[in-house]
């Protein structure tokens, strides 16, 4: 895909972290040069077109009293995933479910859920809940030990 300099110079703002504050695709248009309307059509259109499949805020859980996650797999037949999915999908504690399909023996889960809560305790109740509204039963907790990257893809330089 071919971009404008202008295009490429929002890209290479939007990949990083947004400006905080109440108009940041203002202060992003103010700063390449562009309208505010030009810097909106450019991330919606490349949403629309499936470029990306998502343009959204992504928050350190940490830093709003989050400290205790949980990253869970578990086992469930496939005919049952996408509704164990949905509400998984639905609990405002879980950031992230997805399904991996497994071809490991000794490694029978394939849908996984991060969940997300103020205490060790809450991700617990979190993964209770999911077992008893959903065909979830089986489940292995995967406890983060030390975070090595989480950063995101540079693709643009931003100037």
């Amino acid at each position: 895909m071919n971009f404008t300099e202008k295009e490429r110079a929002i890209l290479g703002i939007v990949q990083a972290d947004l400006p905080d504050s109440l108009t940041p695709y203002a202060d992003i248009a103010k700063e390449v040069g562009v309208s505010e309307d030009v810097v909106i059509a450019l991330l919606s259109g490349l949403v629309e077109d499936t470029t990306i499949r998502r343009f959204g805020a992504s928050i350190k859980h940490q830093r709003t009293g989050y400290d205790s996650n949980a990253m869970v797999a578990w086992r469930i037949d496939e005919n049952l995933i996408d509704e164990a999915a949905r509400i998984a999908s639905d609990n405002k504690n879980i950031s992230h479910c997805y399904y991996r399909p497994s071809s490991a023996a000794d490694w029978p889960y394939t849908l996984f859920t991060m969940i997300h809560g103020k205490t060790d305790q809450e991700c617990l109740d979190v993964v209770e809940k999911l077992r008893q509204t959903t065909s979830l039963d089986e489940y292995a907790i995967l406890e983060s030990i030390k975070e090595l990257k989480k950063i995101s893809m540079t693709y643009f330089d931003g100037k």
